[in-house]
């Protein structure tokens, strides 16, 4: 488990700024959730965290050492994973060569490589332990296409785990989900708690205050609040900023 240090983050797109001077500590081996209304930045700032983006000024740190430069492939391999919206699954390749080829990633080989994956019997144990650990065993020998919306969700967080991260950031993973898949995949994260740090963007409420030990509130790119579930859902700037005056918070 690791600590994940965000210093004074900031980026703008000509004359919008999408973050604002973004200080956050997530700690570790703790679900810490950000929240915020559509266009507050959420996805701007995993970006940025990932390595998609690059901050206009800033830092971010993976247990003290400076990640602000590194690309993407190599933030993976420090620890730091980033699950969904920018997962590439290849329908067409079973679960467990889905999985074992992000194995196969991790050990810094490249996708056109797949070929002996089939036949790596060392690739394929460790792509079944990952796929035991999310719920999709008896789905392996499934093309992806053939999953539904909440199982493809599933292998999604099964592809990030594959790269054995000491830090998830996790970007709206229960977007489509809903009913028994959304439980199943809430029951799937709280399983996790305490293996890893993790970042959570998520729309879902209930979700959030189910799983976080920490929310923090991004409005308009800058953080208007952090701590605990409960201090932040009855904070008064917070529902008149996001949760809404009127409306009733939602049950932890």
């Amino acid at each position: 488990m690791s600590r994940l240090d965000i210093l004074n983050l900031s980026k703008s797109f000509g004359a919008l700024q999408v973050t604002d001077n973004v200080t956050l500590t997530v700690e570790p081996g703790e679900v810490h959730a950000i929240i915020g209304p559509n266009g507050a930045g959420k996805t701007t700032l995993v970006a940025q965290l990932s390595g998609q983006l690059k901050p206009d000024a800033g830092t971010v740190a993976l247990d003290g050492r400076d990640i602000t430069r590194l690309s993407m492939p190599d933030r993976v391999r420090a620890g730091l994973a980033r699950s969904f919206q920018i997962t590439q699954v290849l329908p067409s390749f079973t679960v467990l060569e889905n999985v074992a080829l992000a194995v196969q990633a991790r050990k810094g080989s490249s996708f056109r490589f797949f070929a002996p994956v089939a036949t790596e019997a060392a690739l394929n144990d460790a792509a079944m332990r990952v796929l035991d650990g999310s719920g999709l065993t008896e789905r392996a020998d499934v093309p992806a296409r053939a999953l539904s919306h909440g199982e493809h969700r599933h292998l999604e967080l099964a592809l990030a785990l594959a790269t054995d991260p000491r830090v998830l950031l996790l970007d709206e993973p229960l977007a489509g989900v809903g009913g028994a898949e959304a439980d199943a995949f809430v029951d799937r994260l709280r399983a996790m708690k305490g293996r890893m740090t993790m970042l959570l963007i998520e729309h879902d409420m209930d979700a959030v205050f189910a799983l976080a030990d920490r929310v923090s509130v991004l409005v308009n790119g800058a953080i208007i609040a952090t701590g605990a579930p409960e201090d932040v859902r009855s904070d008064p700037q917070v529902r008149a900023a996001y949760l809404g005056e009127e409306e009733e918070a939602p049950a932890c």
